[in-house]
C-alpha cells in the first residue's frame, strides 16, 4: 500500500484541498504524491498556531524539554524509514540521508538541554536590574530542499524550547519525509504547536505577511531572502535568513596536494555541492596549483554517480529540473570561459545526473566563479600575491564561509582574520552544528542560527528593573 502523505495541521493529520506531485531526482519521475494546502489551510494552520501560544508558551522548560527529546526519539525509532524516503525525494546517498535524519534527533537533544538563564545586569544597594528572555509567539519556519529534514527540525526544535509555535513549510520539491516526521510527533506534541503545511512555491507570502506571525526563520536563496524580509516589514516582524553563500577556499604555498586535495574535494561536493556553506571557489598558490588541479580531477573522474539508493554511490543527482538546467546552462557557458577538466557531461540514462566537474584557468569574472552555482561544478583560479587572494576571495556581495588551508595555523589565521564572512575554517571548510552559532555577512543572511546566539534570536529580551529601596 502507497504511503500517505499528509500535512499536519492543529493536531490532526489532513489531505488538504490540493494534491502535489513529488519527483525523485533519479529517475525524473513522479514516485510520490502528497496533500497540498490551499490559502485557506495555510491561514487555519497559522490561527492553529496562535491559538495554541498561550498554554504552550506557559508550560515549564523541563515540559517543553521532554516533548523534544519524545521527537528526537520518535526520529530514532523510523530513522531508515525516514532516510529512505529523504533520498527518493532529495537524491543524496542514503548513508548522508541516514547521517541527515539521526543529525536531526542529535539538534533535538541538544536544545533540550540548554537553559535559558535570566541574566543579571545589575544587583546593587538601589536596584536589580534583571534580562528574561520570553517567547515571542507563532513562528514561520520555512525549508529549502537540500537538507529538508534537518533544517525544519532545527528551526522546530529552538522555537519550542524557547515557547514558541511554529508553522513549518517544507519546499516544494521535498515535502515527504517532513511529513512523515508530522506523522510521528501528532500524537504527543499538544494540538497546534507544530504545524507542517506544504505549497506548491505559492504559499510563501501568507505566512511571511500573516499579522499573527511574529517570527520567520528562513532557509533559502538571497533573492528569495530580500523578498521574505520585505513580506514581514510591514508587521516588523523578527527575521532570521541564512541566505546564499559563494563561499572560497585559499591554499597557501605550503600544502602538500597529496594530503589536501580529497578534502577541498569532499568540501566542494558534498550533498552534490548543494550546500550553502560548500567551497564553491578554489584559489591555489601557483607553486600547487597544477598539482592539485590534476589530483581534483582525478578524483572527480573516479566518482561513483548515481542513484542514492543504490550501493556505492557517492554522488546524486541534482534535486530538481530548474536547478539541473540552470547547471546544463552555466557548464556550456563555461566551456569559453575555462578549461574543463573532469565533468562537463551527465551520464547516461534518466534522472538530473551531472558529473562532478572540475574548472580550470578561468577568469574571476566568470559567472561560474561570481555567482552561486549550488552543484557540482567547481572553479579552481591561480594566484601568487596572498594579499591579492584576500582581495579576490572579499570580492563577493556574499559572506557566509571562507576556508584556508595550511601546514602552519599561525599563517592560515592571519589569512583568515581578514576574509569577510560569517565563519572562517581552517584546514577544513563548511564544519557546523548545533553548538556552534552560524551567521552570514554582507548579503548572505541576517541573525545567527543555533548555539545559545540563534536559539536566543527566538525570543524578545525583557528587561525587569527592581528598586530596592521601597518608595511607595
Amino acid at each position: 500500500m502507497e504511503a500517505r502523505y499528509e500535512m499536519l495541521v492543529n493536531g490532526k493529520m489532513t489531505g488538504g484541498s490540493r494534491s502535489l506531485d513529488v519527483i525523485n531526482p533519479a529517475t525524473a519521475e513522479v514516485f510520490a504524491t502528497c496533500a497540498c494546502a490551499s490559502r485557506e489551510e495555510m491561514e487555519v494552520a497559522v490561527t492553529a498556531a496562535a491559538a495554541a501560544f498561550p498554554a504552550w508558551s506557559a508550560t515549564s522548560l523541563d515540559e517543553r524539554r521532554a516533548v523534544l527529546i519524545k521527537m528526537a526519539e520518535a526520529i530514532e525509532t523510523n530513522l531508515d524509514s525516514l532516510a529512505r524516503t529523504l533520498t527518493s525525494e532529495q537524491g543524496k546517498p542514503i548513508g548522508d540521508a541516514q547521517g541527515e535524519v539521526g543529525g536531526a534527533a542529535y539538534f533535538l537533544r541538544y536544545y533540550a538541554g540548554l537553559e535559558i538563564p535570566v541574566e543579571t545586569i545589575e544587583d546593587s544597594d538601589a536596584r536589580r536590574i534583571e534580562l528574561h528572555r520570553r517567547p515571542l509567539g507563532v513562528v514561520a519556519a520555512i525549508v529549502p530542499w537540500n537538507f529538508p529534514v534537518l533544517t525544519a527540525v532545527n528551526k522546530i526544535g529552538a522555537a519550542l524550547l524557547t515557547g514558541n509555535t511554529a508553522v513549518v513549510k517544507p519546499a516544494a520539491t521535498t515535502p515527504l519525509a517532513t511529513l512523515q516526521f508530522a506523522s510521528l510527533i501528532k500524537d504527543f506534541v499538544p494540538a497546534g504547536v507544530v504545524n507542517i503545511v506544504t505549497d506548491n512555491n505559492d504559499l510563501g507570502d501568507v505566512l511571511t505577511g500573516h499579522p499573527l506571525v511574529r517570527k520567520v526563520s528562513f532557509t533559502g536563496s538571497t533573492n528569495t531572502g530580500m523578498k521574505v524580509m520585505s513580506s514581514g516589514s510591514a508587521t516588523l516582524k523578527r527575521m532570521t535568513l541564512e541566505l546564499g553563500g559563494n563561499d572560497s577556499g585559499i591554499v597557501l604555498d605550503d600544502c602538500d596536494p597529496e594530503v589536501v586535495s580529497q578534502q577541498l574535494f569532499d568540501s566542494a561536493f558534498a550533498n552534490n555541492g548543494q550546500v550553502c556553506i560548500a567551497l564553491k571557489r578554489l584559489y591555489v598558490h601557483d607553486s600547487q596549483y597544477d598539482a592539485i588541479c590534476e589530483k581534483l580531477a582525478e578524483i572527480a573522474r573516479a566518482a561513483i554517480v548515481g542513484s542514492g539508493l543504490q550501493q556505492g554511490t557517492q554522488l546524486g543527482p541534482v534535486q530538481n529540473r530548474t536547478q539541473y538546467d540552470k547547471l546544463k546552462s552555466l557548464i556550456e557557458e563555461t566551456r569559453k570561459d575555462g578549461n574543463i577538466i573532469a565533468g562537463g557531461d551527465s551520464p547516461d540514462g534518466p534522472g538530473y545526473f551531472i558529473n562532478p566537474t572540475i574548472v580550470r584557468d578561468i577568469a574571476d569574472d566568470a559567472r561560474l566563479v561570481t555567482d552561486e552555482q549550488f552543484g557540482p561544478v567547481l572553479p579552481v583560479m591561480r594566484y601568487t600575491d596572498v594579499g591579492d587572494v584576500i582581495a579576490r576571495a572579499n570580492n563577493t556581495s556574499y559572506g557566509l564561509g571562507n576556508s584556508v588551508w595550511s601546514s602552519s595555523v599561525e599563517k592560515a589565521g592571519a589569512v583568515a582574520s581578514q576574509l569577510d564572512s560569517g565563519s572562517v575554517w581552517i584546514n577544513k571548510h563548511g564544519d557546523i552544528g548545533p553548538d556552534t552559532p552560524f551567521a552570514g555577512a554582507k548579503m548572505s543572511g541576517v541573525g545567527i542560527e543555533m548555539g545559545m546566539h540563534g536559539l536566543l534570536e527566538f525570543t524578545q529580551a525583557k528587561v525587569v528593573n527592581y528598586a530596592k529601596a521601597a518608595n511607595v
